[in-house]
């Protein structure tokens, strides 16, 4: 096999066979392969795109380059589940428990934010305490205790799709269908567990930025999952408006919170029970109806919550937090953004409003970056609502004084005004993979 001569097939369009991609994925892992190189096949693979073969292909040998974790003591009960990554987006926070309560086995790796995205790790953290690198054996006692344990992604695990993302991300590859596909489906096979729920987002704070862009990415990971013997389904849902009011990590864990006790903005509540129930209509053998009515009865009996606070204490966060949330720190500053016009919200670009979190110091602007556990924003105000001059829109959180007026003009340029309000976008496009 020479390097070259699969990227001049994949510059012409041409199908690779299996041979090839897994001796490259196999020889790039080692190190054997140049970053220019494979830096070079990403671009052709972008113009070019792959067939459904390749992609699985490829999804099946990055799977493979490093350990795997094997969750079948755990059967049909073990359960993951994906986000493709948006604004305010705290889902894995509410679903985790629901399902949890529901008698799933949520055994799960999450990542940390970056740029514009929250990380569920970051969250997490925001309990003093709380171990996000569990022991192998630690991690399964408490899948097996607590039903829940969600921990950062092992450095072992599909390391080829750490060098290619990482690769992707400074060469502008990574909104590509294939290479997105092959790089989410590849962990959640390595993860191990027989059910996949992925939330697939789009609009103006995703990558995809169409509802139809997401379907595809959708159904083709769906496939590769179903091809694998895994039970997947994936939910089509709008980021084009933050999820939620609050964005930022103590801020978000506080509005989980809130969720959780039945108490959450509509939103965010409905994303999460419907993920929840397609765990659980997969995951259980049980309708999605009927998984949806124990999802809504797990909020209002207290199941959930209880199930929060067990998780977060079973895994050394000090869950007196989640009793009184009150008692986590605030931020230094505060600072209210208000409307300059009458009107409606016609439009906000979730994506500028996540950089202004940023500016913040909510977020990571480099991998290395330290973020502010306190820092965010709570919108008073989102898309629809009608707002009077004056009134106020957004609040800031930050300890940095001097970041405050470049996140309000950042928050600002992704606000439009209307004299109309806009037709209400639909929540969740499309579920695909469960009745």
């Amino acid at each position: 096999m020479r390097m070259y001569d699969i990227i001049t097939k994949k510059k012409h369009g041409e199908e690779l066979c299996e041979a090839e991609i897994r001796e490259m994925i196999a020889a790039y892992t080692k190190g054997e392969i140049p970053d220019y190189q494979m830096s070079a096949l990403m671009m052709a693979i972008y113009f070019n795109g792959m067939t459904d073969k390749e992609t699985a292909i490829l999804t099946d040998a990055m799977a493979s380059s490093g350990e795997t974790v094997n969750l079948s003591e755990f059967g049909e009960l073990a359960v993951d589940k994906h986000s493709t990554g948006g604004v305010g987006d705290k889902t894995t926070l509410i679903v985790a428990p629901i399902a949890a309560s529901l008698g799933c086995k949520v055994a799960k790796m999450s990542g940390r934010g970056l740029g514009h995205t929250g990380g569920t790790v970051d969250k997490l953290e925001s309990f003093p305490g709380y171990n996000t690198s569990l022991s192998r054996e630690d991690f399964f006692a408490q899948v097996r205790s607590t039903g829940i344990a969600v921990i950062g992604q092992s450095e072992n695990l599909a390391p080829a799709d750490k060098k290619l993302y990482a690769l992707r991300d400074v060469t502008a590859t990574v909104d590509s269908i294939p290479l997105i596909t092959s790089s989410v489906m590849s962990k959640k096979l390595a993860s191990g567990a027989g059910t996949i729920v992925l939330d697939v987002k789009y609009g103006s704070g995703s990558f995809m930025k169409t509802a139809a862009e997401a379907e595809t990415l959708a159904q083709k990971m769906v496939d590769i999952g179903t091809a694998c013997k895994r039970r997947v389904a994936a939910l089509i849902t709008n980021m084009d408006t933050p999820l939620g009011h609050n964005i930022g990590n103590i801020l978000e864990v506080k509005e989980a919170i809130d969720t959780l006790r039945g108490n959450g903005p509509a939103d965010l509540t409905e994303v999460c029970l419907s993920l929840a129930s397609a765990i659980a209509h997969l995951a259980l053998g049980i309708s999605f109806a009927e998984a949806r009515a124990r999802a809504e009865e797990s909020i209002r009996c207290g199941a959930a919550f209880g199930k929060f606070v067990e998780w977060i204490a079973a895994q050394g966060g000090d869950s007196s937090l989640t009793l009184n949330p009150s008692r986590f720190p605030v931020s230094k500053y505060s600072y209210e953004v208000c409307a300059d016009k009458d009107g409606y919200i016609t439009h906000m670009d979730a994506e500028k409003i996540g950089l202004a979190s940023v500016e913040l110091g909510a977020g990571r602007a480099t991998k290395d970056a330290v973020i502010d556990h306190t820092a965010g924003i709570i919108l008073s105000k989102k898309t629809g609502d009608a707002v009077r001059t004056g009134e106020v829109i957004a609040t800031l959180y930050t300890n940095d004084e001097s970041a405050v007026q470049r996140a309000k003009l950042e928050l600002l340029s992704g606000i439009e005004y209307g004299d109309v309000a806009p037709a209400e976008d639909r929540l969740i496009h499309k579920i695909i993979g469960a009745t």
